[in-house]
């Protein structure tokens, strides 16, 4: 496998839910030290990490963030045959659920695989092959005859269950699929940024920053934002690609970032927005121009600490979000580094004040 898509690989693979993100800050504290010092990398108290690369003392305080959890479940219940009861973490919709294989993670780090379990519709009734089976009614099924058996293994009410599937590069090499897109491709933009911004000048300190709890309220990124206190803040999350069947065609993958005008959690600041657009332009770098009309990114939280900071989120396009498994596109990774690394090059006390008070 290509060397720059090990850090791919290595960030999808790894199991992290909101309050369960131990390995993945793992894997970004040892990749942020090959950039900083210790003293450099901070924790909040909820387990975001930030890395700090100071360019100019005296300069503005840049953050690019992109969250650390994914989406999955918690046990809940054991039943008496063996089988788990689940609670989601993050927002999963139920038809993308039944029969996929997941892994369920114990307190001591063992792993096991599983399947939420499903009638085959020989079997079904004519009112349930006319309505979706509810989350709640859904269990899992770990190839085991009883409660006992289940709690042998060291698996016990709380622990994490994640999708299992391997990062895999699809026919065409630049299509990558894996699950945990959302968004371990926004922290290992936050992780290259920095990395090609080692030994360069920039006329500022940047945090590269892995926030918690991001799929259950932007949590881990207002608590990280009120220590550091950025005076401009870019969330890096992934976009909805809108070029398949049954789409618009107006979000396509290898079209470059996308820059959301506006989400649920924020209106993207204009002045900021036009200065990276600026950017891009001048540099011919590809983007496009989006919005949500329901969820946010961490620049939702971000933004509205303190006395408030310019924000804007930037997307990845992902195809089959929110699901077991999703497809981006290598260039669009490439050019959001990219483009954020020129960003941050010219982001110096007089154009942060031109773009937050003019």
């Amino acid at each position: 496998m290509k060397k720059d898509l090990l850090l791919l690989k290595k960030l999808t693979e790894a199991n992290g839910i909101g309050g369960h993100e131990r390995m993945v800050r793992q894997i970004m504290e040892e990749e942020f030290l090959q950039v900083v010092s210790k003293d450099d990398i901070l924790y909040d108290g909820l387990g975001s990490i930030a890395a700090r690369k100071v360019g100019q003392e005296d300069g503005p305080k840049i953050a690019i963030a992109g969250h650390m959890d994914e989406i999955g479940m918690i046990v809940t219940k054991i039943t008496d045959e063996g089988f788990l009861k689940f609670q989601t973490i993050g927002g999963w919709w139920s038809q993308v659920m039944l029969a996929q294989q997941m892994t369920v993670t114990t307190s001591e780090g063992k792993t096991y695989r599983g399947v939420i379990g499903s009638k085959p519709p020989h079997i079904l009734s004519e009112s349930e092959l006319k309505n979706p089976v509810k989350i709640e009614d859904m269990y899992l099924d770990l190839g085991v005859a009883s409660k006992e058996e289940v709690e042998k293994l060291g698996i016990k009410v709380g622990d994490m269950i994640t999708p299992a599937i391997d990062f895999q590069v699809l026919a065409n090499e630049k299509y990558l699929l894996a699950k945990a897109w959302d968004n371990r491709i926004g922290c290992a933009v936050a992780i290259e940024v920095l990395k090609q911004l080692k030994g360069q000048k920039h006329p500022n300190t940047v945090y590269g920053i892995g926030t918690v709890q991001e799929e259950v309220g932007l949590r881990g990124a207002r608590t990280i934002a009120q220590m550091i206190n950025p005076d401009i803040v870019i969330a890096v999350d992934v976009g909805i690609a809108k070029d398949v069947p049954g789409t618009d065609n107006s979000a396509k993958l290898g079209a470059g970032p996308q820059i959301l005008l506006y989400d649920g959690a924020l209106i993207g600041h204009v002045g900021l927005r036009e200065f990276i657009v600026g950017i891009a332009d001048e540099l011919k770098i590809p983007y496009q121009f989006d919005y949500l009309k329901r969820g946010g990114t961490d620049a939702g939280a971000m933004h509205l600490v303190h006395d408030g900071a310019p924000a804007m989120s930037l997307c990845i396009p992902s195809r089959y979000i929110h699901s077991h498994t999703s497809i981006i596109h290598k260039d669009d990774f490439d050019n959001t580094v990219k483009l954020l690394v020129e960003v941050i090059k010219r982001l110096d006390n007089a154009t942060c004040y031109q773009i937050t008070y003019k």
